[in-house]
């Protein structure tokens, strides 16, 4: 029995270990009109375009003239809690800010980016994007 209030003891100390909280894979943003590829750059995973709709690349033209391989999310870090944070590029504004992302489940992370601190923030729910990339880039993206 000591033995068993020992084990019990040494588990509640233990620290807690964030979930398995990878970021990596193919996404689709809210609206469809982007699908972004995040996977291992060489200071962290990063995120870049690898499909936008006409309508997001139209958008995005005042600032870059190809969206098809910018990277939006950049220096992302794992911090203890499982959740991630770097930098996030808004093309259409030319803006950097800060990104926090979290991983909400199998298929669906939380991208919020944040200006002033916490003041102005804007946040969306992307989800996994598993078919392939879409030919028609005059409509958004299936889900």
């Amino acid at each position: 029995m000591p033995i068993i209030i020992a084990l019990i003891a040494a588990l509640a100390v233990q620290p807690a270990t964030p979930a398995s909280a990878s970021i990596e894979g193919v996404w689709r943003s809210p609206g469809g009109n982007s699908i972004i590829k995040i996977a291992p750059c060489t200071d962290g995973p990063c995120g870049t375009v690898v499909w936008a709709s006409d309508r997001a690349r139209k958008d995005a033209s005042k600032t870059t003239s190809q969206l098809i391989g910018t990277p939006l999310l950049t220096s992302l870090q794992q911090d203890d809690k499982g959740r991630w944070e770097g930098k996030l590029f808004i093309p259409d504004r030319n803006m950097r800010v800060t990104a926090k992302i979290a991983r909400l489940s199998d298929s669906q992370l939380k991208v919020s980016g944040c200006v002033a601190g916490k003041a102005l923030c804007k946040a969306a729910v992307w989800t996994i994007f598993t078919a392939e990339l879409p030919t028609d880039t005059s409509a958004p993206a299936p889900k």
